[in-house]
């Protein structure tokens, strides 16, 4: 059997591929990125990882097999620390308010926490491009010749990490396990929803490109 993550990723890769042209990321690589677009990023996606810690354990209290609890909890504590901790480096330890979420923001955290009540098989794959889509991103830039004096270097190496790429495998391997024991309708369903989480890290990185804000 063909496994689900192999056919998610064929459906989504032609959005990662806009997400690894897209000019924040090209700058972010290149280390030209300015200041103020990769500050909106950070206290965005500081905003971001509140909502999604929990999702994580909340996903973590519905597995029903001990190792996949196990795994989801170590994600939601070890996981988002290691990401806080860039943010209290590159953010001198300062968090952002809730009133300053943006509206894309907004959108991608109202879509994970709309899976709540969906089978869990759906949740998981729902968080799950943060996981793929971040590890190859990252491992795609170090693929790339580094200039040491890069001031996003250490952001691109959290990601491009072998740790990270672990957390990462190990995740995909939980959702192939739930999918296949799930019906087709529910392998569609998980399909669905990490397309469109795809999508909404592409529009996470526009977001920042743009410095988007609420209008009015």
């Amino acid at each position: 059997m063909t496994r689900w993550s192999d056919q998610a990723w064929e459906a989504a890769e032609p959005v990662y591929r806009r997400i690894i042209e897209h000019p924040f990321v090209r700058e972010l690589a290149a280390g030209s990125l300015s200041e103020e677009r990769f500050r909106h990023y950070l206290r965005q996606d500081a905003l971001y990882l509140d909502g999604y810690a929990r999702r994580l354990a909340h996903i973590a209290a519905r597995l029903t097999r001990k190792e996949h609890t196990e795994a989801f909890l170590h994600f939601a504590l070890e996981g988002i620390e290691v990401e806080r901790a860039l943010h209290a480096s590159f953010l001198g330890g300062e968090h952002p308010s809730p009133d300053e979420i943006s509206p894309t923001c907004l959108l991608y955290t109202s879509v994970l926490e709309s899976q709540a009540t969906a089978p869990v098989e759906v949740e998981a794959a729902a968080v799950l491009p943060c996981f793929v889509v971040y590890q190859r991103v990252g491992e795609e830039i170090l693929a790339r010749r580094q200039d040491d004096a890069n001031p996003y270097r250490r952001w691109i190496e959290t990601y491009g990490d072998a740790s990270f790429a672990e957390a990462a495998a190990r995740a995909v391997r939980i959702c192939d396990e739930l999918a296949e024991a799930a019906s087709e309708e529910i392998r569609r369903r998980m399909t669905d929803l990490f397309v469109r989480c795809t999508r909404m890290e592409w529009m996470f990185w526009e977001s920042a490109w743009n410095l988007e804000k609420w209008k009015i």
